[in-house]
């Protein structure tokens, strides 16, 4: 379930949305300049890695330049190959710029970076033995996913399906693909606490950055209205 594009073409320019994408993308291309070791160490070293925070000794044991803490800005703007960042710079990209257009410029700042560090508080505490770093904007932006889906739960989000071999296109409700991308991430975190196999993906950091966004919507825009109805349809 790929989404392709959204029917909600917002009033102004996404300035600040735009700008993140930038600076996620300088920030990669500076990875891609690095090598293996070198890599692994600015992972470690402005990624999050909840061990340094939770176990002060562990962190005694290597040299870090910066503090555990500053790694939840920093680690927002980190990730760890191609597919990571265009997928995420992509939902970004569909998502980010009418929740912008509602809140504003300044305030959509403060909310991104907000639910960014809502989502990397979360999964510190639900992975508080872990010693892997953990990078990405996907925290953030499951709070401007979240954020979209109270503000635009009718607009139709434009989404490729592949059933067999065959593609399929479907128009659905931004709050019901919103949710149902949710529940994945829910059901994937209880089964990581439940002693599943390992995953590479921060589960919680998803659902604390989508709940983390809520909140933040509500603290910073009073006046939430739902628009018109709209209904979802298939197209082969």
């Amino acid at each position: 379930m790929f989404p392709i594009s959204d029917e909600n073409p917002s009033e102004s320019v996404p300035y600040v949305n735009y700008t993140i994408i930038v600076i996620n993308a300088l920030i990669f291309l500076f990875e891609l300049t690095l090598n293996q070791q070198q890599l692994t160490k600015f992972l470690y070293e402005y990624g999050i890695v909840p061990a340094r925070i939770f176990f002060p000794s562990f962190s005694a044991k290597y040299e870090f330049s910066t503090s555990p803490f500053t790694t939840f800005f920093t680690s927002m703007f980190l990730h760890g190959g191609w597919l990571h960042i265009i997928f995420n710079m992509w939902a970004l990209f569909i998502f980010g710029d009418n929740v912008e257009d509602k809140l504003g410029h300044f305030k959509y700042l403060i909310f991104y970076l907000g639910s960014g560090l809502i989502a990397g508080f979360i999964h510190s505490a639900f992975n508080y033995t872990s010693t892997m770093p953990s990078i990405g904007a996907s925290g953030a932006i499951a709070g401007v996913m979240g954020a979209y889906a109270v503000l635009f739960p009718f607009a139709r989000i434009k989404t490729l399906f592949i059933f067999f071999i065959f593609p399929i296109i479907v128009y659905i409700p931004a709050f019901f693909y919103i949710m149902f991308w949710f529940f994945l991430q829910f059901f994937s975190g209880t089964l990581s606490l439940m002693g599943a196999e390992g995953s590479p993906i921060a589960w919680w950091a998803h659902i604390g950055g989508f709940l983390g966004g809520i909140l933040l919507l509500f603290v910073l825009k009073k006046d939430v209205r739902f628009p018109p109805h709209r209904y979802m349809h298939i197209e082969y």
